[in-house]
Formats: structure tokens, C-alpha cells, sequence
């Protein structure tokens, strides 16, 4: 096991559910909660526009490493769709391209066939141009802004689920639960245009990511609220205590998968980048990585393995702990 690279910061290791406020990105939101907790390595997992508020993990240090679980996993949303007017980005902080009446006789029975017929199950989609995929290395977002346009090709998404939850007029509340790389501006866009007068994002709120559940978060207000001005050096670390108790563990976000414990030999072969042997999983299957309570350590998280055609358990991602450095 190689030792953690010296850096500034200190080694704080765990998953934080920030509720992104609008108006900023999720970098900009990264870095406070990084600077908050003094961390050392901190990433998120899944950007959300300024726009956009919601749910947005934060990896610290070790989480870092299985952040890309969390950008695999299914997602769910709140949005409101206003309809009449169409924009370059498909939400409200675009520039208005057109402006047609909502027709008068639209109901809630036909836009809820709409749904039905166009949005649910395997669908195709294609993505905004005002969307963070990249074109030869640059974000389609910068692009669009600098009035480049390319090519973006439709992609496959799932819908699992969508359902309209208000309509008042000329705006239309959905909830979507989807899987990875949806659009829901798309959505909203494509939607707008079934309609026959266009539409954009109005509000758009993230609940849920993978196994994390919208009553998990906390807003930055909140967590500044434990880190008081002016603290001494003993304060900061009673300070840090507290702040490390909000954070979910670091293997939080591969908590669907299934666990593993290993005894003292094995936990030594494990870090030594050898493999054990098992008899419970098949082959391809990832696998949490724990050792066993011993009198000198309590059970701590060692990694992910995977199931490999040999049947043994395989290091695949293993983690930095206390004892490694």
C-alpha cells in the first residue's frame, strides 16, 4: 500500500450530501465544503448547472476513489417546466429564442399521454448543447456560449419513471427518476415542442443519488453553522470532530455492493495486492473489502475487489488507512 501524499490539508476521508443552493456551480460549491473541512482531496460526483439545486456528494480524500459508483447510479428530480417560450439552453437562464401561446385546450390527460408514449423506458435522447459532455476536450457549454455548434449525437437513457405532479396552466411539475447521462432539459425541451409551444427548465431540484435519499442533505448554511470564527487551535479540532460526524463513511458510495470480511492473513495479502480466495460470488462481481475485529483494530474499510474468473477475490481499489502510513 503506498502512504498519502503529503499535501495542504488535512487527510479527512468520507462522503458529504451537500444540497447545492442555486446560483453557483458545483465546483464553486466543492471547494467550500473542501475549505470548510480543511480537506485535503475532495471531488464531487455528478455536476448540477448554477441553475440547479439538489443533491450534490462530496467525496473527501479516500471517498474520492469510488466516486465514479455514484456518477454510474440511477438519480431522481423535481422540475418545472414553463411552457410558451423557448431558450438556447432550455432553462431560464438562457437567452429566449421563441415565444408561442400555450394552447387553451391542453389538458392534463393529454400531456400525461405524452409522458407515457415518449418518455418512458429506453428512450433516446440528445443531449443540450449547453450540456457539460465535451468535444474534443472542450465542454459543449463553452462552445455553445462562444457560438460554436457541433454535432451531438442522440444517446440512450432509461427512464424508470416519470409523472406529472402539477399543471397550472402554462407550467408543469414533474418528478423523473432516470439513469445516468438524462437530460431532463432535454425532456423539457422535447416535451415543449410535442406541446406545440415550446418550453424550458424553470426550477430544477436533484432528491436522490444512487442509495442517498434527499432527507440526508444539509445546505452550506448549515454546515458553516459548525464552524465558528475565530477558534482557537484546540477549538479546531473539537470543531473537526463534530464536522467528521456529518460525513457518511468512505465506502458509502459502493454501499449496494455486496461485503466481505477478512481475517488478519488475508487483510495482508489484500493490501499486498495479492489475492484470497471465496466461494460465495461469481465471477465480475466488485465486492466491499473489510477486516475483521481483532484486540488491536476495529473493522475498517480495506477497498473493493472483484470477483475474478478464478474464483479468488482481486484488489481493484484499495483504500489508504492509518495504519499504511
Amino acid at each position: 500500500m503506498g502512504r498519502r501524499r503529503k499535501s495542504r490539508g488535512r487527510a479527512v476521508d468520507g462522503v458529504f450530501l451537500l444540497n447545492k443552493p442555486p446560483g453557483i456551480s458545483s465546483n464553486f460549491a466543492l471547494q467550500q465544503v473542501r475549505r470548510l473541512y480543511g480537506a485535503a482531496k475532495a471531488g464531487h460526483t455528478g455536476a448540477l448547472d448554477p441553475l440547479a439545486t439538489g443533491m450534490l456528494p462530496i467525496c473527501l480524500g479516500e471517498a474520492t476513489k469510488f466516486s465514479q459508483h455514484l456518477l454510474d447510479s440511477d438519480k431522481r428530480y423535481i422540475t418545472t417546466a414553463k411552457l410558451g417560450i423557448r431558450t438556447d439552453s432550455s432553462d431560464a437562464d438562457g437567452k429566449v429564442l421563441e415565444e408561442k401561446p400555450v394552447p387553451v385546450d391542453l389538458t392534463s390527460e393529454q400531456i400525461e399521454q405524452l409522458l407515457i408514449d415518449n418518455f418512458s423506458g429506453d428512450i433516446e435522447q440528445v443531449p443540450s448543447m449547453f450540456s457539460a459532455l465535451k468535444h474534443q476536450g472542450q465542454p459543449l457549454y463553452k462552445l455553445a456560449r462562444q457560438g460554436i455548434k457541433v454535432e451531438v449525437k442522440p444517446r440512450n437513457v432509461t427512464i424508470h419513471e416519470i409523472k406529472m405532479t402539477a399543471f397550472r396552466g402554462d407550467e408543469i411539475d414533474l418528478e423523473v427518476f432516470c439513469s445516468k447521462g438524462t437530460y431532463i432539459r432535454s425532456i423539457v425541451e422535447d416535451l415543449g415542442l410535442m406541446i406545440g409551444c415550446g418550453a424550458h427548465v424553470q426550477m430544477l431540484h436533484r432528491l436522490d443519488v444512487g442509495e442517498f435519499t434527499a432527507d440526508r442533505m444539509m445546505t452550506l448554511d448549515e454546515l458553516r453553522q459548525n464552524v465558528p470564527e475565530n477558534a482557537d487551535e484546540e477549538q479546531q479540532k473539537s470543531i473537526q470532530i463534530e464536522l467528521d460526524k456529518l460525513l457518511l463513511p468512505a465506502w458509502a458510495a459502493v454501499a449496494g455492493m455486496p461485503a466481505a470480511q477478512l481475517d488478519q492473513h488475508q487483510t495482508d495479502l489484500i493490501l499486498h495486492g495479492q489475492c484470497v480466495p471465496q466461494d460465495e460470488y461469481e465471477a465480475g462481481v466488485l465486492v466491499r473489502l473489510f477486516s475483521t475485529v481483532t484486540e488491536t483494530h476495529a473493522e475498517r474499510f480495506l477497498g473493493v475487489a472483484e470477483v475474478s474468473d478464478e474464483g479468488v477475490l482481486k484488489p481493484k481499489r484499495l483504500v489508504c488507512t492509518e495504519d499504511d502510513q
